[in-house]
């Protein structure tokens, strides 16, 4: 039977807990990896399973991953995944409520979209920006960049101006939307380069061609860095371009003092992508589209049919459907709005504070080993080399054969280059202090 009763509910939910409890207690210890098959499990059969057999299964193949929820991952960027965001979704997933048109859940839509006014206050958007809740920042950007598209009337002749070290996904959905590769500019600098930048502008109008979109980044994957936003909004408005921020990993620094500081400029910004299941610690698929003017979303996103036509459009908050490319959504919002009420705000500042501070410990650190060269990084992104790459290749290889903590790579000016990020609120100054020890143990020893 597909309703379980009461009691069956009970057993169900304290075996879930006792796996849950057991997992969470143990990734102090656990291995930052464990390679594992792709093992094909049997299809499902046509009798009841029991419980704690499926629950042994998938928690062989959950230990046989990268511990991306532990303290010791430094890869990419890291997310712990709160447990009060498990217990959300937990709950929105019960309920089951549907939140793409306002009127079937209104007042969970206005507390979803509390959260979303609360962000543009943060970000200092002004009246009339808002926003929507998306699986990601990928779909956050390609949702800006089709309502960028949409507001300046372009197509094929339409020109995107980004950096070497802007998210694939911007070129990605330029390419969705419709403008071929040749019309994504890439302007030099390690941060955008706006002279150049207003140079390949004028080029492009001599040539007949319609710049309408520039994008600043807002905390690079591969260095954490900030591109001059300021500037950039500048060189926007005088040109009339769009202006999107990619703040998918840096966006949350903006709720400390050092964050504003290194995002100056995130304010006069027509859109800003960011992931709270980065630097807001929440599970994956949490992503966020902000926008200056929300009349532009809902002008390039909206549609109707006559199937919903008994709708009630007059609730005073938006019909998310009408602000993204999805009709059917989940109520998505109460895995961001539980966490931010129940822990405080006070508690997110504090933990986004201790990540740069541990960050700026590890680049000290590391800058005193011999052999290293750490390179230009910001936020709690670090990056650093050996002298050549095969030497890079070995100590990567090497920290992450330890099993203790892993880490991934990049390539700055050609050359290979090790790269963490601090991000995890599980990760603490006991977790880098040893981190620190392995590169230096590492680094000492002879070449094989």
């Amino acid at each position: 039977m597909l309703q379980p009763d009461r009691e069956t509910r009970a057993e169900w939910t304290k075996t879930v807990t006792a796996f849950v409890d057991e997992f969470v207690e143990g990734l102090e210890a656990a291995p930052a990896s464990t390679p594992g098959p792709a093992v094909m499990p049997p299809s499902p059969a046509e009798t009841p399973g029991e419980l704690a057999d499926l629950l042994a299964q998938f928690g062989e193949a959950a230990r046989q991953a990268v511990e991306t929820a532990g303290p010791r991952f430094l890869a990419y960027f890291p997310t712990g995944g709160l447990y009060s965001s498990a217990l959300a979704e937990l709950l929105a997933q019960v309920t089951n409520r549907y939140t793409g048109v306002a009127s079937t859940a209104p007042a969970l839509v206005a507390l979803e979209h509390s959260v979303i006014r609360w962000f543009c206050t943060e970000f200092g958007l002004p009246e009339g920006s808002g926003g929507v809740f998306t699986t990601g920042a990928s779909l956050a950007t390609l949702s800006a960049v089709h309502t960028a598209r949409e507001h300046h009337g372009v197509a094929r002749e339409g020109v995107v101006y980004v950096t070497a070290h802007t998210h694939h996904c911007v070129a990605k959905a330029a390419r969705i939307t419709g403008f071929p590769p040749e019309r994504v500019r890439v302007v030099p600098g390690l941060r955008m380069d706006v002279g150049q930048a207003r140079a390949m502008i004028a080029a492009d109008r001599r040539a007949g061609l319609k710049p309408f979109l520039v994008v600043g980044t807002a905390g690079a994957t591969s260095t954490g860095i900030v591109d001059p936003l300021d500037d950039i909004a500048a060189l926007a408005e005088a040109e009339d371009l769009w202006f999107h921020v990619d703040g998918a990993y840096g966006g949350a620094f903006q709720l400390t003092a050092r964050g504003r500081e290194a995002l100056r400029g995130v304010d006069r910004a027509d859109s800003i992508a960011w992931d709270p299941h980065k630097s807001l610690f929440l599970p994956y698929g949490t992503g966020v589209l902000l926008v200056r003017d929300e009349a532009r979303l809902r002008a390039a996103h909206v549609a109707d049919g006559d199937y919903l036509q008994d709708f009630d459009h007059g609730t005073g908050v938006p019909n998310y459907s009408d602000l993204g490319p999805e009709l059917t959504r989940e109520f998505r919002g109460l895995r961001v709005w539980l966490p931010l009420h129940l822990h405080g705000v006070a508690a997110f500042r504090a933990a986004l504070d201790e990540k740069l501070d541990l960050a700026a410990e590890v680049r000290t650190a590391l800058d005193g080993i011999d052999g290293l060269e750490v390179l230009p990084s910001e936020l709690s992104v670090v990056v650093f080399r050996c002298a050549d790459d095969e030497t890079s290749e070995r100590l990567l290889t090497a920290i992450n054969d330890s099993r203790r903590f892993f880490l991934s790579s990049t390539r700055l000016d050609g050359r290979y280059a090790l790269r963490l990020c601090v991000l995890s609120h599980r990760t603490h100054r006991e977790h880098v202090t040893e981190f620190v020890e392995l590169v230096r143990r590492l680094s000492a020893a002879p070449a094989r």
